[in-house]
């Protein structure tokens, strides 16, 4: 284990290390292109900031409101008798929109039903089988300028539906009897 912590702590000091002498021995100019690459990285930070801080101005003002919790028993109602638990709803909604709030909600599940628990063991593999759609579509296809995003809010929606069922599914297989 002490290698491991050993490693870790000289990993990204050698990567620099490694950048840099590479940058040298190929004749670049290593300190202006990293400029020049952070100046287009502070461009793009203040391109999609409005974004960020909309979206989670509205993750908060759902959570704040009740609103959130609301839509979440109404859903729970309809997807408790198929097996889904309702008290995983806000964090499947949650979810689609921040990864942090989703976060704070699944720590908020491991409080009050454990992490062993079916809920705790869902949640969690919920939270690395899907992903922040509406977050990561903003932020990117503003950066990159996409206007027309076809079919990829669609294909993101079947994809965190497939996680959710599978996290569900295995989730309560995982639980012994």
């Amino acid at each position: 284990m002490k290698f491991l912590v050993y490693i870790s702590d000289y990993m990204i000091p050698l990567l620099v290390f490694y950048v840099v002498g590479y940058g040298i021995l190929m004749k670049k100019n290593v300190y202006d292109d990293f400029v020049s690459g952070a100046k287009e990285g502070m461009k793009t930070v203040v391109s999609i900031l409005p974004t960020l801080i909309g979206l989670m101005v509205g993750v908060g003002v759902l959570r704040a409101s009740g609103f959130l919790d609301a839509v979440s028993n109404v859903i729970g109602r309809l997807t408790e008798p198929i097996g889904v638990p309702s008290a995983l709803m806000p964090s499947i909604i949650v979810r689609m929109f921040s990864s942090s709030a989703a976060t704070g909600l699944v720590l908020d599940l491991f409080k009050e039903y454990g992490t062993d628990s079916p809920i705790g063991i869902m949640a969690s593999i919920m939270m690395g089988s899907t992903e922040t759609i509406f977050y990561t579509m903003s932020v990117y296809f503003m950066a990159a300028k996409v206007r027309k995003t076809r079919w990829t809010l669609p294909g993101a929606l079947l994809c965190t539906f497939a996680g959710v069922i599978a996290s569900i599914i295995i989730g309560k297989s995982m639980v012994p009897n």
